[in-house]
């Protein structure tokens, strides 16, 4: 079975309006303007789409690219693309076959057709981690970047991105089954969470060493159902979320307020078409793109 990765190279042109909303309601800031990236990696391949917030949601499909790994991914950080001045695409992230930790990255062309490749290995012992994320934070006083991996015991992880470095850990997270992350600043990061009792809660971490994250409760019921989620920027405070349940192969998109607890506003944008079965779900990012602020 030929196995291939569809990505979202045209994610960038989707008029994506950032800083156009100020203090409007997240059903303000989710409007046609807003998209989140979404890829994936199943039994029958890899593919990508970037989906829109009308409503109901619409999709559009990306840049596809044959055989980019030499086995199967268990787990994927965002993969980010970007045209290059030849009029092929640079695409790469990190991603996890077997055991191992990888920094991907080709050169591939509008035909999907890889014509460069380095998949320099990072390290081993990643086969007992079920989630994986990277934070990126750029402004003239602060550069920074962080690693996060959620090992199957509960312990999450965080790494300094640069050098893989101040390695620093936190346990008591064993119930969580995805996170979004939907705030990079210079001082914190902040991932939206779901648990399998169907909780959803904010993870702030701040970037201090030792990490010391604050849970906050953002609904009690209904989001157990989500095996992954994904999060994009959506106006200055809003966050498009799309959750993904690989149950019953279905996608629903969010539009969500700044995150403050329970009182967070959460406006359903409806069922995103097509099938989304089981996988590793992954972001897509076409830079340059702000951090997110959803938190």
């Amino acid at each position: 079975m030929s196995r291939t990765v569809q990505f979202l190279g045209a994610l960038a042109a989707a008029s994506l309006a950032f800083g156009a909303v100020t203090t409007q309601p997240a059903s303000a800031t989710a409007s046609a303007v807003c998209s989140v990236g979404v890829g994936a990696v199943t039994g029958d391949g890899e593919y990508g789409w970037s989906v829109f917030s009308t409503v109901p949601p619409t999709r559009s499909l990306g840049l596809w690219i044959n055989n980019p790994y030499p086995g199967p991914a268990r787990l994927s950080g965002p993969i980010m693309s970007s045209k290059n001045g030849e009029g092929n695409y640079d695409v790469g992230g990190l991603v996890v076959l077997g055991d191992t930790l990888y920094n991907s990255y080709s050169i591939v062309t509008a035909d999907g057709e890889i014509l460069a490749q380095a998949l320099p290995r990072i390290g081993g012992g990643w086969s007992s981690f079920t989630s994986l994320n990277r934070s990126t934070y750029s402004s003239p006083q602060v550069r920074r970047g962080a690693v996060y991996g959620l090992r199957r015991d509960g312990v999450l992880f965080r790494w300094n991105a640069a050098n893989w470095g101040q390695k620093t850990s936190y346990p008591g997270f064993s119930a969580v089954k995805s996170m979004a992350l939907i705030s990079a600043t210079a001082t914190y990061d902040t991932f939206l969470a779901n648990t399998r009792g169907g909780a959803l809660y904010t993870i702030h971490i701040p970037v201090t060493s030792p990490m010391k994250p604050v849970v906050k409760l953002v609904r009690r019921s209904g989001w157990q159902g989500f095996e992954a989620m994904l999060a994009q920027k959506c106006g200055i405070y809003g966050t498009l979320v799309i959750g993904i349940d690989t149950d019953t192969h279905a996608g629903y998109l969010y539009a969500v307020g700044h995150a403050g607890g329970t009182s967070t506003v959460i406006e359903p944008r409806g069922k995103v078409p097509g099938s989304f079965g089981s996988g590793v779900y992954f972001r897509w990012i076409s830079p340059p793109e702000p951090p997110p602020f959803g938190e």
